[in-house]
């Protein structure tokens, strides 16, 4: 017997949710990549905390990599794991030389909008093959996300007189 069998999920439909994992894969592995390059590259006022704050962003985004790789093989796929080919299929695309906090934390914001579309397509798509498990992955990634993106915008906005 396969896994999904013992899943009790309709290998048609975890099909279709095992694309959309793959595609968001990819975009984690091009992000966690754009995250080493701001981390490495800041320069500025805001070093100190930017520094360590992109750190701890793609120390979660090789997280994610990780959990959605296994549940990829969970639901009977087999996760792609050449660069070359997420660089293909990724919506997230590389960024290079970026030394400046605001140029950074813009790029990241809109990755993050662009996830949180992704992820809630994905939601759905679980939804609808049964899938409970990715739908709660993908709710856990939402809630984090929303209020990382929260805290991006809070960091990002010099409206203090006001």
């Amino acid at each position: 017997m396969k896994t999904l069998d013992y899943l009790h999920l309709d290998a048609s439909a975890a099909n279709k949710v095992v694309e959309a994992l793959q595609q968001l894969l990819a975009d984690y592995q091009v992000f966690y990549t754009n995250l080493r390059g701001f981390h490495w590259n800041i320069k500025g006022h805001g070093f100190f905390v930017l520094h360590s704050k992109f750190e701890e962003m793609y120390d979660n985004a090789a997280e994610k990599v990780d959990e959605l790789a296994e549940r990829i093989l969970m639901l009977g796929g087999v996760p792609v794991n050449k660069f070359s080919e997420y660089l293909k299929v990724a919506r997230v695309k590389e960024v290079s030389g970026v030394s400046c906090g605001d140029e950074a934390l813009e790029n990241i914001l809109n990755t993050y909008g662009q996830f949180i579309a992704e992820e809630r397509k994905l939601l759905s798509l679980a939804s609808e093959a049964g899938d409970e498990a990715t739908v709660a992955l993908m709710s856990d990634y939402l809630k984090e996300q929303e209020k990382l993106v929260w805290m991006l915008v809070a960091y990002s906005t010099c409206d203090c007189k006001k």
